[in-house]
């Protein structure tokens, strides 16, 4: 990632000033900015001291003849593109019969640790079907799903429940807040519920990165939208979850709104290596994120790295196109 210099240019590589600015260039020429939005740190700093740590112990069993430099190198680059979550073959079909209506088409795909991913679709595509499956809040019909190690397929309810509960963390349209409860009995409701208490540094952390410090103790009806939707962003990071999925997370918010969620979203995977898969509409929101994954007719029919508004447009208009092409071919 950044532990050698193959070129000797006193350098680690990875980590190169490549345009002389002053800051480190990022995977994808961020250099410290999304889509021209400046974030604070500039680096995915908590992703960062996660992979460095782990470098540094793979290296010291290098060190003492443990482990050799090829299994050290295979372990570096598991380390760099550790899957989250994935599916295989998944499958989901409502109805029997003539009635029944494919919703996802043995779909295979990857989601990344530390990587924000878009799923992006026309309506009846299968991209909320295919979150609800992948969270474990729908059955598949056929084919696999799994969160890291964990196949679905293997479990049963009350595993679903606690799989849920510890390792998924979910914020939904409706932002889905107890309204009788302040944000921060909220925030704290999944823990409460399991019997647990938050980690107070954690908690002070998500609470900073969402800057509701001010509004922990007003209910619902006395924050905005945007702050509502804060709250429910919050509520899924505390448990510090393996993956967060966000379904549609500003479809009710203004643009403005919309730009804290998105940005406090961003900076969760920048600053502290969460990884999140949102499903959106919305090329500006796709903007923010690592990858967008295009589905169509419940199959993944394109995906885009390093996106930006413009280019999440265009690039659904060219599917649009060729799917009319197609209809009218087939006709």
């Amino acid at each position: 990632m950044h532990d050698f210099d193959s070129d000797n240019d006193g350098a680690e590589d990875g980590d190169e000033d490549s345009d002389n600015d002053g800051e480190d260039d990022e995977p994808g020429g961020r250099q410290g900015s999304i889509r021209g939005n400046p974030l604070p740190g500039g680096t995915r700093s908590g992703y960062v001291v996660r992979v460095d740590r782990f470098i540094t112990a793979a290296c010291t069993l290098a060190l003492e003849g443990i482990m050799s430099d090829t299994d050290v190198a295979s372990m570096l680059a598991t380390s760099r593109g550790a899957v989250a979550a994935r599916t295989v073959e998944l499958s989901k079909i409502y109805g029997e019969a003539d009635a029944s209506v494919v919703a996802l088409d043995r779909v295979t795909i990857d989601f990344r640790s530390g990587e924000f991913t878009a799923v992006m679709g026309p309506s009846g595509s299968g991209k909320s079907t295919l979150m609800h499956c992948m969270a474990a809040l729908d059955h598949a019909s056929s084919g696999e799903v799994f969160l890291g190690d964990q196949r679905l397929s293997g479990l049963g309810d009350k595993q679903l429940t606690v799989l849920r509960r510890d390792k998924v963390g979910f914020v939904f349209q409706a932002y889905n807040l107890v309204p009788t409860l302040t944000a921060r009995e909220n925030i704290e409701l999944p823990l409460s519920i399991a019997g647990r208490k938050p980690d107070p540094d954690w908690f002070d952390t998500v609470i900073d990165t969402v800057g509701l410090r001010d509004r922990l103790k007003h209910r619902p009806n006395e924050l905005s939208g945007g702050q509502q939707q804060r709250v429910a962003c919050a509520r899924a990071l505390v448990s510090r979850p393996e993956i967060v999925f966000a379904d549609e997370p500003t479809g009710n918010l203004d643009s403005a709104a919309s730009a804290e969620v998105l940005g406090f979203l961003r900076r969760s995977v920048d600053d502290h290596g969460q990884t999140i898969v949102m499903v959106t509409h919305d090329p500006i929101a796709a903007g923010y994120t690592d990858r967008v994954v295009f589905l169509a007719d419940g199959k993944v029919v394109d995906e885009l790295r390093d996106p930006t508004a413009d280019g999440v447009l265009e690039r659904m208009k060219v599917l649009s196109q060729q799917a009319v092409a197609g209809t009218a071919a087939g006709a």
